[in-house]
């Protein structure tokens, strides 16, 4: 079957689909978190003395008592097996973005032949994956292969059903032999602690006796692109790349801005309501949907959970949303820049911090000037986001994301923090030396009787910043979409304990010397506008005249790529960071450097080599079969005496031409091996490999405007983004 008859074939296959029966919707109250098992479910199932040392460790951070293991063993697998699992898995996020599971057998056979199910404490507790087998940076060599799986009691564990059965899924953390964390979870759980040890000194210098233990929080935006999988399947580099590297802009993209929040698309919304039926009964509380700017590409996102949970939920949410597609006859994209010319996908992360018994410390209240709490865990956010701005930078750096960041669709690579006016304001006058007042939110009337006065903000949204305030929480939209958002999570949770813990010793060294607590905080506020305000920015990050004054005038880095942004893991200020809170050592430090380096490069030459083939094997012949037919077209038509015009013949000849030329410099630049160092190999992909890659993909491009429909091999973009 030729390219254009698959095509045609598939949007047949498309146009007389039978819709998949939608279900009525769940009632939710019944199906909420019935395949978890969490505190409610262990009360009604343990000793009320196990009980209530599990949800100590669990609410409160104490140590998990090993005596309570078996216990706990024993009721959550007769909770699973009344479930129908047979099986369980120790689930840990090893540094490859997805989650890694070894599924075992409740199965034990007995001296007599006979077998019962068994699952003990230290089954529960601890596992034994191969350590050298995953990502590590060098930690673990083949020879070295021990590695552990540790029980996180703090999430919970649940039943991970498919149509081939059900599987108790127990998070852990995954550390090597010598100790060296090999996942993303084990930093994520340590920078909580650095950052609760920094805060709980702070506030008990502002005042407060009873201090719960502090944690962060996080809403992720998941944005996402649907494809009909009978396209998805005729595109290798949608199936090897997770984006297309060759397209032309169709006629109608996303300039009427007539799919943001407009009508979800009938069989899409199925797909949504299945998708959200799964996450409800795994306890995730997915709250929005809607279509995003693109055509085809739409957003899940659920209410704020505790950082860790939530870290895991969204690589349930990332993983749901691509199984289902393929029930639904999707391909689901998660890649941040799947199409050219249409807005990529990004995963916004709402991050605040707070505890039980202060509240949201990042909650300005009406009264900011007047809320000495919030000013100074704000000003330690503007501190952290100055002094390790680049290294926010470099925990969001992957091949995919440096298509977005930068471009009028994303925050710029340049770190900054937008507070909304009022908050400006307020920090303006701290840095004058007086706060006094603040902007105080208004009353908008419509003008028509019948509809309701609104309350207006005190301060307006940026979308334009990659770290912005949005009224009781720090929202980082520079994250990809397809990333884990650990990452994120350990870098603002590390900055912030870092920031807290100076603030926390120069308000000791200010109340030493007989200031007020008021006074002290004053001056250590207005010390970090004079020395880091110049971070804070609320103008259009997107322009030409704010990059350059960024850089020249007040002294931000701009790291447009991942090889630029990746060797600040490397920096002695950032090693020395998160090996002073013990959130990762030196060893662990470089280890994520060259994991994460050789992924981008490795990313960049699957993408090159997917582009050289299909250059070859499906445009090239495409190309040449039409010249072919044209020419002779031509020259029949000339011996009958009829004249016709051989510009374009001429055109897709010298576009042929011109694709394979293109296609032999890159398939020679590919040749080079001789690096010096994994930077300059870096490098080497960001500066060369990819400006030939696309240099091969603009002759492509050209030739599908050129060649008639019924040559073109690839499904096109119009038909993959409006036929659903």
């Amino acid at each position: 079957m030729t390219g254009n008859a698959a095509r045609v074939q598939a949007i047949q296959q498309i146009t007389n689909r039978t819709p998949i029966k939608c279900e009525p919707p769940i009632k939710l109250e019944e199906a909420w978190a019935t395949n978890v098992f969490d505190l409610s479910k262990m009360q009604a199932s343990l000793p009320k003395a196990v009980f209530k040392s599990i949800k100590n460790t669990i609410t409160s951070g104490e140590k998990l008592d090993p005596s309570v293991a078996d216990a706990v063993a024993t009721a959550m697998r007769d909770w699973a097996m009344s479930k129908g699992a047979l099986y369980y898995a120790h689930v840990f996020y090893p540094m490859t973005n997805l989650t890694a599971e070894k599924h075992d057998g409740f199965v034990s056979v007995q001296s007599d032949g006979k077998v019962i199910s068994e699952f003990s404490g230290k089954v529960l507790v601890q596992g034994e994956p191969d350590g050298s087998s995953f990502p590590n940076g060098g930690i673990r060599d083949t020879f070295e292969a021990r590695g552990y799986t540790a029980w996180d009691v703090t999430s919970p564990a649940y039943i991970m059903e498919t149509e081939n059965g059900s599987t108790l899924c127990i998070p852990t953390v995954f550390v090597s032999w010598t100790g060296e964390a090999l996942d993303k979870k084990v930093p994520l759980l340590r920078s909580i602690d650095a950052m609760n040890k920094a805060a709980q000194k702070v506030l008990k210098l502002l005042g407060h006796t009873e201090i719960a233990r502090v944690n962060s929080s996080c809403g992720a935006e998941q944005e996402y692109f649907l494809v009909d999988s009978n396209f998805a399947h005729q595109r290798p580099d949608l199936l090897l790349a997770g984006r297309t590297l060759f397209g032309k802009s169709p006629a109608k993209g996303q300039e009427f801005d007539d799919h943001y929040f407009g009508a979800i698309p009938e069989r899409v919304q199925i797909f949504m309501q299945d998708v959200e039926a799964q996450l409800y009964k795994l306890g995730i509380p997915a709250k929005t949907r809607h279509n995003e700017v693109a055509p085809g590409q739409f957003e899940i996102a659920p209410v704020f959970e505790a950082a860790n949970v939530a870290s895991d939920h969204q690589q349930l949410i990332m993983t749901t949303l691509k199984t289902t597609a393929k029930k639904h006859g999707f391909m689901c994209l998660l890649h941040e820049k799947p199409f050219a010319g249409i807005n990529g996908s990004g995963k916004h992360v709402n991050w605040s911090v707070g505890n039980a018994t202060q509240g949201n410390l990042l909650d300005p209240g009406d009264s900011p000037h007047d809320n000495a709490q919030f000013l100074v865990f704000c000003g330690a956010v503007i501190r952290g986001v100055h002094k390790f701005g680049p290294l926010m930078r470099a925990v969001i750096a992957n091949a995919s994301n440096d298509h977005r960041l930068g471009a009028n669709e994303a925050p710029p690579a340049i770190m900054s923090v937008y507070l909304g006016s009022q908050l400006e304001e307020v920090f303006e006058q701290i840095k004058n030396g007086t706060v006094s007042e603040s902007k105080k939110k208004g009353v908008m009337d419509l003008g028509v009787a019948v509809l309701p006065e609104l309350t207006k903000d005190a301060g307006d949204r940026n979308r334009t910043s990659p770290f912005a305030f949005t009224g009781n929480r720090f929202e980082f939209r520079a994250v990809g979409s397809s990333q884990s958002v650990s990452g994120p999570l350990v870098a603002l949770n590390t900055i912030l304990a870092d920031s807290l813990g100076w603030i926390g010793d120069r308000l000791e060294s200010e109340l030493a010397k007989g200031l007020e607590i008021s006074e002290a905080i004053l001056t250590v506020l207005k010390e970090i506008m004079n020395d880091h305000g110049s971070v804070i920015f609320g103008g259009n990050g997107y322009s030409e005249e704010w990059h350059r004054e960024a850089v020249q005038e007040r002294g931000l880095r701009n790291l447009p790529t991942t090889a630029d942004a990746l060797p600040v893991l490397k920096e002695d200020e950032v090693v020395a960071l998160f090996d002073q809170l013990k959130v990762l050592t030196p060893i662990e430090l470089e280890s994520r450097f060259e994991v994460y380096a050789e992924q981008y490069i490795k990313s960049i030459e699957v993408e090159a080599k997917l582009v050289m083939n299909m250059a070859k094997t499906m445009v090239y012949p495409a190309a040449v079969e039409y010249l072919s037919k044209l020419s002779g077209t031509i020259t029949a038509l000339v011996n009958l005496g009829i004249s016709l015009e051989k510009k374009s013949a001429e055109t897709v000849s010298s576009l042929t031409n011109g694709l394979m030329a293109a296609t032999e410099k890159l398939s020679a630049a590919f040749e080079k091996e001789d690096f010096a160092s994994t930077e300059e190999h870096m490098h080497y992909c960001a500066s060369t490999i990819r400006p030939l890659m696309d240099e091969v993909r603009s002759y492509a491009d050209l030739l599908e405007n050129e060649l008639p429909d019924s040559f073109w091999p690839l499904p096109t973009y119009q038909e993959m983004l409006f036929i659903k």
